[in-house]
């Protein structure tokens, strides 16, 4: 009997071990994820973002022609491919999901009433949105962010999707000499720093794409 007994108990363990290994391995491999940041000072709204229906994934091109009647130039800056997945904790992708981004352009200034500033590029749409696809793949074409007074270079990012809602955040160029000082990356611990962070590689083609920067967007629900 007690052979019996320990027999059993050595089954009652395995199971529970195994149903731990079930069920808490997942929340172990969860992911941090973006940490939240506001919209900041220069999120175009929907009404002034009205004004054009060129707010496409290509930040770099916009349609309309200059008061001489040509096309407009290609936005200034360094081009940059920005690309990745987007995906939940659990490191599942996300198809579907809205995501936005905006940033200055190569002289400082935003596309808002309140953000321009001496220099405008008006071949940079400086705010672009697209949708994840069914891989939760994304893709910009945008220019390397640039530093405005106050603030090292970066990217505002914003996306929306129903099994999570709303996530706002910031993407900061790695390596950037102007980060230890930025107020915002300096308040992050380095865990989120990762989830935030642009690795830029040189672009093998050349221009007009100088940059490209593979950044998973995760957003832990």
């Amino acid at each position: 009997m007690a052979a019996e007994h320990r027999d059993r108990r050595r089954l009652i363990v395995a199971a529970g071990a195994g149903v731990v290994a079930a069920i808490g391995c997942p929340a172990i491999a969860l992911a941090r994820g973006l940490p939240a940041m506001t919209d900041g000072p220069f999120y175009p709204s929907i009404a002034y973002r009205a004004r054009s229906l060129d707010w496409d994934a290509d930040l770099t091109t916009v349609r309309g022609r200059d008061p001489d009647g040509q096309p407009l130039p290609k936005a200034r800056g360094e081009h940059l491919d920005l690309h990745g997945i987007v995906r939940d904790g659990a490191g599942r992708a996300v198809d579907g999901a809205e995501i936005e981004i905006w940033q200055c352009d190569a002289f400082g200034s935003y596309r808002h009433p309140r953000g321009a500033g001496d220099r405008i590029d008006a071949g940079f749409q400086g705010f672009g949105a697209t949708r994840s696809d069914a891989r939760g793949g994304y893709r910009f074409r945008t220019i390397r962010p640039v530093p405005y007074p106050g603030r090292t270079p970066h990217i505002h990012v914003k996306l929306r999707h129903a099994t999570f809602g709303e996530a706002t955040s910031q993407l900061f160029v790695a390596g950037e000499p102007g980060n230890p000082a930025d107020f915002l990356y300096r308040s992050l611990g380095d865990d989120d720093r990762r989830e935030v962070e642009l690795r830029l590689q040189r672009a093998s083609g050349g221009e007009p794409v100088m940059w490209i920067a593979e950044r998973d967007l995760v957003v832990a629900a």
